[in-house]
């Protein structure tokens, strides 16, 4: 059987040893989703390889192989970005953890790539770390489908902004009280849709829900960079 060449626009999300000089690399492509290569002699001080398999940096890779661990036998840095530093720096670590643990290899999500290239360069641009975060989240649960309806509750009656909403896992949205420990507001839940946060309550209310979403579907794993950012206050 012959042997598939394949480029593609993508992004470093992890790499792990491999053997004495190799590493194995997880890669985002627009095109065909999260795929795992070989990148053979990445290690040594001379490999072209090794300069340019950079996290948070767009690249044009080239990989070949039909198994589900192929070779890359290419990679080009496309461009530069501002590095994420700081607190911005472990919020970029935090999507590549939810792209690894939530995303189906080989399973494209064009959109989804574009949102990540968008949420990494406003992290290197110092933008609201809060408000880059939940949009991402959410564009993630879109995607992969396990994003509840934010315009219509349970009972199929449209979202109202001055009312108050439970988040239960399988039926969506139910109206409750105000005081209810878990309760969210129908403006934030508009405020979701958008991905602009109107004040401080809501921004904290997007977090918990988020929080609440992600877990249920991790099957209530730990994420390990959330927990730092947790510890940090900064999530």
């Amino acid at each position: 059987m012959a042997t598939s060449r394949i480029e593609a626009r993508a992004w470093l999300l992890h790499s792990t040893p491999y053997r004495e000089s190799s590493l194995v690399v997880d890669l985002f492509t627009r095109e065909h989703g999260r795929i795992a290569a070989v990148a053979k002699g990445a290690k040594r001080p001379r490999s072209a390889l090794r300069a340019v398999l950079l996290q948070f940096q767009p690249l044009q890779v080239v990989y070949s192989g039909r198994g589900e661990l192929r070779t890359l036998t290419g990679a080009e840095w496309v461009g530069g970005l501002a590095a994420p530093q700081g607190d911005a720096l472990l919020c970029a670590f935090y999507l590549n953890e939810l792209l690894m643990r939530l995303l189906a290899r080989e399973d494209p999500h064009a959109p989804l790539f574009d949102a990540y290239g968008e949420a990494i360069a406003r992290l290197g641009e110092g933008t609201a770390l809060d408000e880059t975060l939940r949009r991402f989240e959410w564009q993630l649960l879109r995607e992969i489908g396990y994003a509840p309806d934010l315009e219509r509750d349970a009972a199929s009656h449209p979202i109202e902004a001055v009312r108050h909403y439970r988040w239960s896992p399988g039926s969506g949205f139910t109206a409750c009280e105000a005081d209810d420990e878990s309760a969210v507001s129908g403006a934030t839940l508009h405020d979701i849709a958008t991905g602009r946060f109107a004040s401080t309550a809501g921004r904290q209310q997007a977090k918990y829900l988020s929080r609440a979403i992600l877990s249920h579907h991790l099957d209530g794993a730990p994420l390990n960079t959330r927990q730092i950012l947790i510890d940090l206050q900064k999530l």
